[in-house]
């Protein structure tokens, strides 16, 4: 996981991700490849896609929702 550092920008760490994915989901549920199609320009790959879901689950602001096979915001 890239987080900011000497050698790597904000910009380049996977935390200036989080607002990216954070504001799709906040227009309503999306399941995990609809989101990956929206936001594949802004990430570097799928590995670094799945790193920012990782940190933002583990951090509580987003959930997955295994009957209806979505993500979500966490209220």
């Amino acid at each position: 996981m890239l987080i900011p550092n000497k050698l790597y920008t904000y910009k380049e760490s996977v935390i200036s991700k989080f607002p990216v994915i954070l504001r799709i989901l906040s227009r309503g549920d999306c399941s995990v490849s609809d989101l990956y199609q929206r936001v594949r320009g802004e990430v570097s790959g799928t590995s670094e896609y799945v790193e920012v879901l990782d940190c933002l689950y583990a951090l509580h602001k987003i959930e997955y929702d295994d009957g209806e096979e979505v993500l979500r915001i966490v209220n």
